[in-house]
C-alpha cells in the first residue's frame, strides 16, 4: 500500500479502494471547516523514486544515484523529487478525506499555496494532515474543495510541504444517485 509497486492499475481506484475513507454530507463537510484529518505513514523507497524519475524524465543523481548523492551532497544519501512528495497527497487524502455523499468525481484544481520546506530522504516515513479550510457549492453541482495540508516526516521537526490545495467534487443531484 505505501507505494506504487504491485499495482494492477494506478489510474483507476478499485470500488473497495473507494469504500474505505467515509462518506459524509455536504452539511457535515461545512460543518467540519477547520477539522483536521491525519494520514497513516507510508514509506518513500528508492523504488517509487525510481519509478517517478522514470515517469518524470528526472533522474538527477540526487535522487537516482544513492552512492553519489552520499558523497556531494549533505543529504547523506537519495531524496524524493519534491513533485513526488507533492502527488503523493492524491493518495494520502484518497484514503483519509471523507468522500462527499453522491461524488464519484474529483479534480485538481490548483495549489493557492505550496512550499517546498525540507527534502524527503528515501527510506523516510511520510504522512499527511488535512484542514478543511473553505467549501463553496456551485449552481452547476461542482464544489470547490480547499485543504491546507501538511506532508510530515517522522522525526523531522520541519514539514516536507505545506499548501492549500484546491479541488472540485462533483456532487449528483439526490434524485440520480442509485
Amino acid at each position: 500500500m505505501g507505494s506504487l509497486e504491485g499495482r494492477t492499475n494506478k489510474a483507476a481506484a478499485s470500488k473497495e479502494e473507494n469504500d474505505r475513507v467515509n462518506t459524509i454530507t455536504l452539511e457535515q463537510a461545512e460543518a467540519g471547516i477547520g477539522q483536521e484529518v491525519v494520514s497513516p505513514w507510508r514509506e518513500v523507497t528508492q523504488a517509487m523514486i525510481d519509478q517517478f524519475a522514470d515517469a518524470t524524465d528526472d533522474h538527477q543523481f540526487i535522487h537516482c544515484d544513492p552512492e553519489r548523492a552520499a558523497r556531494e551532497t549533505n543529504f547523506g544519501g537519495t531524496i524524493a523529487h519534491g513533485f513526488l512528495t507533492l502527488s503523493l497527497l492524491s493518495a494520502t487524502a484518497f484514503e483519509t478525506v471523507p468522500r462527499l455523499e453522491g461524488s464519484d468525481i474529483g479534480i485538481n484544481q490548483g495549489f493557492e499555496t505550496l512550499r517546498f520546506v525540507a527534502p524527503v530522504k528515501t527510506g523516510s516515513r511520510i504522512r499527511a494532515r488535512f484542514v478543511l479550510a473553505k467549501l463553496k457549492s456551485r449552481p452547476s453541482g461542482w464544489v470547490e474543495i480547499a485543504h491546507d495540508v501538511t506532508i510530515e516526516i517522522e522525526g523531522s521537526p520541519k514539514p516536507a510541504l505545506t499548501a492549500r490545495w484546491l479541488t472540485l467534487a462533483f456532487v449528483k443531484p439526490a434524485a440520480a444517485r442509485g
